[in-house]
């Protein structure tokens, strides 16, 4: 063995021009040859190799293993055992709505709490980066892109079926009521204002104080470390929750994708005849998978800004168009009054269960809709955090909170009340079918067929912004949260997201997607109190070298 070890050394040292100097800082060649001194250091540098080797294995390797092992086990169940897919959900899903509806319920109260203590502290005014940093988009392109991620297919799909659906189906009122009408715009507004944004706010501002100020990686777990730093099982609690965040991520995105896919196809057999079937829908995920795939190598500046940008034109065109062609009156009246229940019965509303009687409504659409911001706050909260770079906190938690919810609650006030205004058999005939209520909201006005092509394409581009952030973060995650992840990584969560959104298809659409939201979700909530205990604790650090 000696010899072997003397041979190898030497021409390894050789080869890698290291000859001339050893650790101790001697030439070779002033030293006799020994053999046991040979021996020793090929030990020693064999031994260092190996260290310098497993302190190279950062958890990404591992983060990308289990995650990829995670989903493509899960799309296996749901692809070739549906029933069973369907069972384990369901079963998951009643226990938590059973056992902890109330917690969600209070935990997205405490965050929001939470974001507006971040602005308005004396922490606010510190930035995220350097101090010199500047933000690298304006604020327009900035807003286009965070909403664009943020929102995307939700708003089109939800818009006018949401509200019809509150309409008919009012609690503690009679259907297509005026009653109706005003308890369908507060809970659209409830469900799709500020509360949509505040987990994102909170993982966005984290992530960027973390990494742009701290020079932490681009990771969910980095901004666990102020709380981990003295635990003996650390790097295994990191490992879980950023494989928790990779999986959560691909669940809530394909989600949202399947969705899209649907209405898409809803929207072709409604104006163009071409039944809406399952072969169709695969086609139309294949073309726009090619789509957000070619996007995403193409880079933030070259893919995403561009589809932003596109995404602000088309909504706005759809907005202005509607909101002069449809009941312009009745829309501002609405807008105004449930903007005035919105902020009178925020704090009552966000925290409504019943104590005693069936929570039926509160499961389907309360605790649906905070369980799907949950899970869509991973990938949203690091997308907004690497395009916010140069922004103070206060900039960045008001920024993503008030402005997109503005946006939000107008928009459903104009496209709710134009399907509302339509009469309660209208709206009643038109929520049978999720993928088509919209399209016949349209039909029913003045330069409807023109809408519903705008709507058809905002839909394509929502989808290709959405899956193209959701590659950019997946990519980051399990690349050890780099800020340029490689291109292979970005096609194989691509691919990865089109399958899932194919199971989301084959399983029955939304129906699943309410279940499977809130079971994924749940961990998720307390790694959001986690995040938001270490970024105090670190802001405190802050105050101290400021004083």
């Amino acid at each position: 063995m000696g010899e072997k070890y003397f041979i190898e050394y030497y021409f390894t040292e050789i080869l890698n021009n290291k000859l001339y100097q050893n650790k101790w800082g001697d030439s070779m060649f002033s030293r006799s040859l020994n053999h046991d001194n040979l021996t020793k250091r090929h030990k020693y540098n064999k031994k260092r190799s190996y260290k310098k080797f497993r302190s190279n294995q950062s958890n990404r390797n591992y983060v990308l293993i289990f995650s990829v092992l995670l989903t493509a086990i899960v799309v296996s169940v749901g692809i070739f055992s549906p029933e069973k897919f369907n069972y384990i959900s369901t079963k998951l899903f009643n226990v938590l709505v059973d056992k902890f509806s109330p917690m969600y319920l209070m935990l997205m109260l405490g965050i929001f709490f939470f974001s507006l203590y971040l602005a308005f502290s004396k922490y606010g005014d510190i930035k995220l980066g350097k101090e010199n940093d500047k933000p690298e988009f304006s604020n327009i392109v900035w807003f286009s892109m965070l909403f664009g991620a943020g929102m995307g297919i939700g708003l089109v799909f939800f818009g006018a079926w949401e509200p019809m659906s509150h309409f008919v189906n009012p609690l503690n009122a009679v259907g297509g009521s005026e009653d109706a009408i005003r308890f369908a715009i507060e809970q659209s507004f409830i469900h799709w204002g500020v509360m949509s944004w505040v987990s994102y706010a909170v993982i966005g501002v984290s992530l960027a104080y973390f990494q742009f100020r701290k020079g932490r990686k681009g990771l969910i777990s980095s901004t666990l470390d102020p709380i981990l730093e003295n635990n003996k099982y650390k790097n295994y609690i990191k490992l879980v929750v950023d494989v928790l965040a990779v999986f959560i991520t691909v669940i809530g995105v394909a989600a949202s994708m399947g969705l899209g896919t649907m209405q898409i196809g809803g929207g072709v057999e409604y104006l163009f005849g071409i039944k809406n079937t399952f072969k169709l829908q695969l086609i139309i995920i294949l073309i726009i998978a090619v789509i957000y795939i070619w996007t995403a190598v193409g880079g933030l500046d070259k893919g995403m800004k561009q589809l932003s940008n596109i995404n602000l034109t088309l909504a706005t065109i759809l907005v202005v168009g509607c909101f002069f062609v449809g009941p312009t009156s009745e829309i501002m009246n609405t807008f105004v009054n449930g903007l005035g229940d919105y902020l009178n019965y925020f704090v009552s509303q966000s925290l409504f269960i019943n104590p005693i009687t069936s929570n039926e409504w509160v499961y389907k659409w309360r605790i649906f809709y905070w369980a799907y911001w949950i899970s869509w706050s991973p990938f949203v909260g690091v997308f907004i955090a690497r395009i916010s770079k140069g922004r103070t906190i206060r900039e960045f938690v008001l920024g993503v909170i008030i402005v997109p919810s503005i946006i939000c609650m107008l928009w459903f006030a104009i496209f709710g009340m134009m399907g509302m205004d339509l009469g309660y058999e209208f709206a009643k005939d038109a929520i049978t079918c999720t993928d088509t209520s919209l399209f016949k909201v349209f039909s029913h006005y003045k330069g409807g067929f023109a809408f519903s092509i705008i709507a058809i394409f905002l839909l394509f581009t929502f989808f290709i912004t959405s899956a193209n952030s959701a590659i950019y973060v997946l990519s980051m995650f399990t690349s050890g949260g780099s800020l340029n992840p490689n291109n292979i990584k970005k096609v194989v969560w691509g691919v990865i997201q089109a399958l899932f959104a194919i199971v989301f298809i084959m399983l029955g659409g939304l129906d699943i997607l309410q279940r499977f939201a809130i079971v994924v979700s749940f961990p998720f909530a307390f790694v959001i109190i986690g995040i938001g205990v270490a970024l105090v604790k670190e802001l405190k650090n802050e105050k101290c070298r400021k004083s």
